[in-house]
């Protein structure tokens, strides 16, 4: 079977006869280089005002004070996860018309679960001559049946797709990260994707973007900078007496990743530990490495040395990942987005030597908020607990064999979707929509679901602004026979190694910061409702593109009117 590397000599063509168009269309955005879009991977806004006066001028600070910021930005689908909000970021469109409506679905064809990126026609380029499988803490990652991956199952352009259509696939496109997911939803269909291996501490790719790493690649892994922190220790890098949360390290139901611990100071562990890259990842070094690694992507690839427009795409991971296993209201936490900061800095500095940052049009977001562990919210007078993916499947079982007289009702159930047993179903001469109304129903009187909604929807009786957001996050081929919603602060997830969890439809998974900055943007700030939907619209109105095709979000103004 061929491989496909990047776009085809047709698409090609095709991108050369629109920039010959373009050529002749006066554009009014010379000045702008470069679009720097830069997501953190469940940056909740609150977290950002825990300890303002321990940021740096060059970081978050030189985004509040010379950008634009939205301080009231949620997204409008339920289920909010990584691949869902980065590839909202990235094309304009809710889940419901770009696809990618969970970090794992059905798929139709194989009658198995399915993680979102994967793809057989496009294996793993190795890094090393010895590629080593280490472990797996995501997951989502453990349904996959391929470590191919691509961004096939997008189904409608990015707004780095449609700079490369427009400039004839002059401009440049590349989009680094510490997820996979998160770097092959930015680049698009025509970009270049390159993340973080947590079996190796490389950063690799697939062979749908090359068939053989670039030299400087090479030259960069070859370096083995995650090694580098073997046998030592991730540890607060201020006075303990300047943070917040100095007093909550020690919390009981934080998750020890195998001998990271509890508390400051964190060993990453010996060289030879298969959890190395992981734990290098949960701190503030793997964003750090996401940062060093761009250096020598705008070095090598020449970013923003034209008058055509390049973009990149930066998605650091560390705060995420440091929210899974310690909270949000954790001292890692505290210490995290103050070292992000830092390393922001860094990268604006570097921006402003090399492109310019009035050259360079700057856009922070985050893909999905976060919750607070269920604990430290009982402790807060909720009543509130955890509700396992086995657990919810046995719900629907218990009610499939009272209701109907069916034993195993229930195919299976990967948060947020619960699919039902069509055959068993057919063979007892039933309506599948009835049925699924009347499961759905029940479903939503149980303990710890806030509603359950059956494909095909609810009366206009029992519609709700959630019930708005999971239509949002409805795609008929993808999404499964009803939604399970948790209750407030409820975690719905697998067991495993995961003390707090996103994917809610509720405002602390919804909230996310915008801020636009550079290239003459007016400072500013807003608290009128936005969405990240507006994001690409307003990128492509700033680079005087139409949208992106399946766009749904609206321009905002007060970026664009100059």
């Amino acid at each position: 079977m061929k491989i496909v590397s990047g776009p085809s000599k047709t698409l090609q063509s095709i991108l050369v006869l629109l920039w010959i168009i373009a050529a002749s269309t006066p554009i009014n955005a010379k000045e702008i280089k470069l679009v720097l879009q830069i997501t953190i991977d469940g940056l909740r806004p609150d977290l950002l005002q825990r300890s303002p006066k321990q940021f740096s001028k060059g970081g978050f600070n030189y985004l509040f004070n010379q950008g634009y910021s939205y301080n009231n930005a949620h997204y409008l689908h339920a289920n909010t996860e990584t691949i869902v909000g980065h590839t909202t970021l990235a094309t304009g469109a809710t889940p419901s018309v770009h696809g990618m409506v969970g970090n794992v679905w059905f798929d139709d064809q194989a009658k198995q679960l399915a993680y979102n990126i994967e793809d057989p026609n496009a294996p793993l380029l190795p890094s090393r001559e010895t590629q080593q499988q280490g472990e797996q803490v995501d997951p989502s990652q453990k349904l996959a049946r391929t470590q191919g991956r691509s961004p096939a199952a997008i189904l409608v352009p990015t707004i780095s797709d449609t700079l490369i259509a427009y400039y004839g696939g002059q401009s440049k496109n590349f989009a680094v990260s510490g997820k996979d997911r998160s770097a092959v939803a930015m680049a698009g269909k025509t970009g270049k994707a390159f993340w973080f291996s947590t079996n190796t501490g490389d950063f690799i790719t697939s062979q749908y973007y090359y068939d053989q790493y670039p030299q400087w690649v090479v030259d960069w892994n070859l370096q083995r900078q995650s090694e580098s922190y073997a046998d030592k220790n991730w540890d607060l890098a201020d006075k303990p007496s300047s943070y917040s949360l100095i007093d909550k390290d020690d919390r009981p139901y934080e998750v020890d990743l195998k001998g990271y611990g509890k508390t400051f100071p964190h060993a990453y562990g010996p060289k030879n530990h298969p959890l190395l890259p992981t734990r290098v990842l949960v701190s503030p070094a793997g964003d750090q490495l996401t940062l060093d690694f761009s250096k020598a992507l705008i070095e090598n690839e020449a970013i923003g040395k034209d008058s055509i427009p390049d973009y990149l795409s930066l998605s650091f991971s560390g705060v995420d990942a440091v929210n899974h296993f310690f909270g949000p209201n954790s001292l890692e936490n505290e210490e995290i987005v103050r070292q992000l900061d830092r390393t922001l800095a860094e990268l604006f500095r570097y921006i402003d030597k090399t492109v310019g940052l009035k050259n360079t049009v700057i856009v922070l977001s985050a893909d999905h908020g976060m919750a607070d562990m269920p604990e430290h919210m009982t402790e807060q007078g909720y009543q509130v607990g955890r509700l396992y993916s086995e657990q919810v499947e046995e719900m629907a079982n218990q009610l499939g064999e009272e209701l109907y007289g069916i034993k195993a009702i229930s195919r299976f159930f990967f948060r947020p979707y619960l699919y039902l047993d069509d055959k068993k179903i057919a063979s007892a001469k039933l309506d599948k929509s009835s049925v699924l109304k009347t499961i759905a129903a029940k479903l939503s009187l149980q303990k710890g679901i806030a509603l359950a909604v059956p494909r095909g929807g609810v009366s206009d009786m029992q519609q709700t602004p959630i019930y708005q957001q999971i239509e949002n996050n409805n795609h008929p081929q993808r999404s499964g026979d009803i939604y399970i919603a948790q209750a407030p602060y409820w975690f719905m997830f697998e067991k495993g190694p995961i003390a707090a969890m996103h994917g809610s439809p509720w405002r602390y998974d919804t909230h996310v910061p915008i801020i636009f900055a550079g290239a003459g943007i007016k400072a500013g700030n807003s608290s009128r409702r936005v969405h990240p939907i507006d994001v690409a619209p307003t990128l492509a109105k700033l680079l005087k593109l139409s949208p992106p095709a399946g766009s749904q979000g609206t321009v905002l103004q007060e970026v664009t009117d100059k």
